[in-house]
């Protein structure tokens, strides 16, 4: 045992040495031996230190996370070493030492696997789903001690879709102790992120309906939560209905489902829908949480059955997306100050009946025959506030919710109601559309809550030109400023031009105000507690900085960025020389950079051919400046398409495009293609496919074809059973190269038309390839890894039918997806477009070529795939430095990712998909980047600028000279998720 031995010898040296912690700060971690797992904490008491030694010999690597440096730190006292050990401490000190020797060889295999990791350039475990991340945790929830006096209370709007009118707004019920959050729509993380609101207290999260608009952040939020801390956090979810068929879609991806503990109310049909039979019990007012500091209760609204008439009884059904919740906060009214002299005068001592009466329990007099009750000795009780959450989507609820017997106690002009059964309403705040609220019968409705504030949360147009996400809009102008070919200024339309929008949605309407209302702003708040400060708080409240002021700002800080931006736009002018394009004494270009190589895809290209545009750049959850993984390809008056789509990426293209352009390129979606099942890839997808159906519905069109791993067809199946999606699923694995041969070859023999692909046989290689998904000596058998396996695809024919019909309207030869390593079902993907007639008339131009490697290793599918690409766009979690990191959670560092498109011989390499520990710029090394270029939110790439492309660089470089790389990754450290 040579480690137990030279443990030994420091023991021995240390105790001998005149200055022990001198004496072991000398030396530097893994100086003897490394430990790869925790040593054993119970040291024998008889021995003591003064140095954490254990924090060195511990430390397995420069790249140990700061939790397991926390883990390995020891309180220690003074050495003592005069004292001697016992007998009996000796052999306890014997069994520790096989238990630290037992915990070694544990460690070797740790560090055996790591190193056969190395070797083999992946991760195997994660690659195929067996890793820590995947295995289910069973998070208790946690029980709060809760004070109803000594408390602070408010609501707060968090404002989320306000500026992109995409999703519902959330509403935040604190308490000191408690956090409840109402909707929990796409993008709520992300805004919470960067006003540093904490979510680590959240115990309960409401969804005022059950569908996209108010549920769409919920999967990210809750992978947070699962990976807060080092136990996580476990929350309840509540929703109506058949709330409990989201949870189970959200299974599929999520692998800590056990933390998320449902709470379905309201009528539970057996079906998918609800009967008519129950909707007579809708209206009832539901008690959900009856505690020391709030109790709330729900009113489930429908929409008005006047609907229904003309159909007979089976014909009409609501899916529960089409129940509506109206929430009651009532928190408990505090009672009145103790009078002790009250008290002595009915013949009470003082003892524990002065704290009865206080707790509201009459007890009787000590001296006198009578019963004292609370009322007798406290003065008067301030009543306890009450908030109404109102979400109405449409007319037709609102009826349901004027014939609301439930509401009658909280009525002002109810003269008939005895004032003790009266309850005051304080504030409303309306999550109703404003074509809702502005309607003359809501209005009168709203004011019969007497003096109640009301906060109109819903969609207004007032609030369409503020940014939500404001350090994003600073770097995006910030950015517009300096390569606006490359940036463009964001789409929203100016109130003035939103006025005279004919669009039903944008017009507020012009109905008569009865009432005095309150538009509300993100982190307007409402204090409840104490009684005090009840009203509204508008301190919080974020202030805007217009664009000029942000450029001001920026010529302040960078004075030269003004010559860069005019170097920058000499780019464009033809026959400028390169060098001299960058002549300043600041931005000395490289000789790489004087290229005149044009591939001959792209010869006499237009900008009216292709676009690409990064809607989201970075990994994991979404941060201040980096919305999580989506790719636009906007192929003009052809459609386009979307190349994985994480949350909030309908809010990326209303950014991008303004309100109508995303509404556009929604409804001209010719397909969507989802890497893997990791949720930062996929979960904005349900809110995309949403809004198509609103866009399309009384309009002929086709389902869109969601390409994807099989394991996303799960959440949509389930997910359909709340709203329906209007699409039809294609599994990634019968779009490889192999799998479409076999369809094109059955095809062919079974009926003489046209092969699959609308153009010549051969683009599809029918050969059956036996190449291996990994490096040579490391193969895994599973047979979804076989990448040459042709899949049984009778179901899947007709869609694939359907897609060849969608890629020749597009002008799209094929899209081949081809599997790389990641983790279970990971695939990347191959776009080519068709030959086309060059301007002149004369020449046929080959099509061009777009590789997206989704999530994954460098690996020789990927190489194999991106020939002769024209663009290649490559994730780059990591910097060079972390390789270590990148090789076991199986992402690639920017180092591999440009050597992969160097081997395939790629034109241009686009950088994405990073870590948020680089916030605004990752780390990169300038000599590789000849061809390649960093992706940022919202950078719009027109393949007619390819070739001006890594050109940019050094002034994006120039731009963020004064970032530190870390600036929020910090905040980040207490949530990792487990969707990595």
């Amino acid at each position: 045992m040579p480690q137990i031995t030279n443990l030994r010898l420091l023991f021995s040296s240390a105790a001998n040495h005149p200055n022990p912690s001198s004496f072991l700060s000398s030396f530097k971690p893994n100086s003897f031996f490394k430990f790869n797992t925790k040593i054993p904490t119970k040291l024998n008491k008889s021995i003591s230190f003064s140095y954490p030694f254990f924090t060195c010999l511990s430390s397995s690597s420069s790249s140990s996370s700061s939790s397991s440096r926390k883990s390995h730190r020891y309180n220690s006292k003074s050495f003592n070493s005069n004292r001697r050990i016992s007998s009996s401490n000796s052999k306890q000190s014997d069994m520790r030492e096989k238990r630290g020797l037992s915990s070694m060889k544990m460690g070797d295999e740790v560090e055996e696997t790591k190193k056969m990791d190395m070797a083999a350039g992946f991760n195997k475990k994660r690659a195929e789903g067996r890793d820590k991340s995947s295995r289910p945790k069973d998070l208790k929830l946690k029980v709060r001690r809760l004070n109803p006096v000594n408390t602070i209370s408010y609501v707060q709007v968090l404002g989320t879709g306000m500026d992109t009118q995409d999703t519902s707004p959330s509403v935040l019920l604190f308490f000191d102790k408690q956090r409840f959050i109402f909707n929990a729509g796409e993008g709520l993380q992300r805004f919470c992120t960067e006003h540093k609101i904490k979510l680590s207290k959240i115990d309960h999260i409401f969804l005022s309906r059950v569908c996209s608009e108010t549920a769409g952040g919920l999967p990210g939020l809750l992978l947070t939560l699962a990976g807060t801390g080092e136990e996580g956090i476990s929350v309840n979810v509540w929703g109506p209905s058949d709330f409990k068929y989201l949870v189970d879609a959200m299974k599929s991806f999520i692998p800590n489902a056990a933390m998320v503990h449902t709470r379905c109310f309201g009528p539970s049909p057996k079906s998918d829908k609800i009967p008519l039979d129950n909707l007579e019990k809708l209206n009832d007012q539901l008690k959900l949480i009856d505690d020391e500091v709030v109790k709330i209760s729900a009113i489930l609204l429908r929409p008005s059955s006047s609907e229904t008439n003309g159909l007979k009884k089976d014909e009409f059904a609501l899916k529960s997306s089409d129940i509506s919740v109206l929430y009651i906060c009532e928190l408990p009214e505090i009672r009145g100050k103790f009078d002790p002299e009250k008290a002595r005068a009915l013949g009470l001592r003082p003892g524990p009946k002065y704290r009865e009466l206080q707790e509201g329990v009459s007890v009787k007099s000590d001296t006198k025959n009578i019963m004292v009750h609370p009322d007798d000795v406290l003065g008067p009780s301030v009543p306890g506030p009450i908030v109404l959450l109102v979400d109405c989507p449409t007319l037709s609820h609102f009826q349901e919710l004027l014939s609301s017997s439930s509401l009658e106690t909280y009525y002002a002009d109810v003269a008939s109601m005895p004032d003790e059964n009266h309850k005051t309403v304080n504030c409303v705040i309306h999550l109703s559309p404003a074509l809702v609220v502005n309607s003359n019968d809501y209005q009168k409705w709203m004011s019969r809550f007497g003096g109640a504030e009301h906060i109109l949360a819903g969609h207004q147009m007032k609030n369409i030109e503020i940014p939500i996400l404001q350090s994003s809009a600073r770097v995006a102008a910030r950015l517009n400023y300096l390569c606006p070919q490359f940036f463009p200024a964001p789409g929203f339309w100016s109130l003035q031009q939103l006025r005279c929008s004919p669009s039903p949605v944008i017009n507020e309407g012009t109905g008569l105000k009865l009432c005095e209302t309150i538009s509300a702003e993100n982190l307007l708040k409402f204090h409840l507690r104490p009684y005090a400060q009840l009203g509204l708080d508008r301190s919080g409240i974020p202030a805007t900085a217009a664009s000029h002021a942000i450029i001001e700002e920026l010529l302040s800080e960078i004075p030269e960025i003004s010559d860069a931006a005019q170097q920058v736009a000499r780019l464009w002018q033809k026959n400028v020389d390169a060098r001299e394009a960058a002549s300043d004494e600041n931005m000395i270009e490289e000789p790489w950079l004087n290229q005149n190589y044009l591939p001959s895809c792209l010869e006499g290209i237009t900008r009216e051919n292709v676009e690409i545009v990064l809607l989201g750049t970075g990994s994991s959850q979404p941060s201040k400046y980096r919305n999580v993984s989506s790719v636009f390809i906007n192929l003009f008056s052809k459609g386009s398409l979307l190349l994985d789509c994480g949350e909030g990426t309908l809010g990326q293209l209303k950014r991008r495009f303004g309100i109508q352009g995303a509404d556009d390129a929604v409804k001209g979606l010719r397909f969507i293609w989802i890497s893997h099942i990791h949720a930062d890839h996929h979960t904005g997808l349900a809110r995309i496919l949403a809004l198509r159906r609103d866009l399309l519905k009384g309009v002929p069109h086709e389902p869109l074809v969601v390409i994807g791993p099989r394991q996303l067809k799960r959440f949509l199946d389930a997910y359909e059973r709340l709203e329906e999606l209007d699409m039809q699923f294609l599994d990634c694995r019968h779009t490889t190269k192999a799998s479409l041969a076999a369809f094109e070859s059955n095809y062919n023999q079974s009926d003489n038309s046209e092969p699959l692909n609308g153009n010549k046989i051969d683009s599809i290689n029918p050969k059956v390839s036996d190449s291996s998904l990994f490096s040579k000596g490391s193969q895994m058998q599973s047979h979804w890894k076989r990448p040459g396996s042709p899949v049984d695809g009778n179901l899947a024919y007709p869609i694939i039918k359907n897609l060849t019909d969608v890629l020749n309207e597009a002008g799209l030869e094929s899209v081949i997806s081809f599997p790389v390593v990641h983790c279970p079902q990971a695939f990347g993907v191959v776009l080519k477009g068709v030959d086309r007639l060059h301007g002149d008339g004369r020449r046929i131009v080959p099509g061009w070529k777009i590789v997206y490697s989704g999530d994954t290793r460098p690996c020789p599918e990927l190489v194999e795939a991106s020939r002769g690409a024209t663009v290649l766009i490559h994730e780059a979690t990591f910097e060079d430095a972390l390789v270590e990191e990148a090789i076991a959670r199986n992402h690639s560092t920017t180092k591999e990712a440009i050597e992969v498109g160097d081997a395939a011989g790629a034109y241009r390499i686009i950088l994405t998909h990073f870590s948020q520990r680089y916030p605004k710029i990752p780390v990169f090394d300038e000599g590789h980047m000849h061809k390649t270029c960093i992706a940022f939110d919202m950078m719009s790439i027109n393949f007619a600028d390819l070739h001006v492309l890594p050109r940019v660089l050094p002034y994006l470089k120039l731009l963020f000279k004064n970032e530190m790389v870390v600036d929020e990754y910090e905040d980040l450290e207490d949530v990792v998720t487990l969707a990595a």
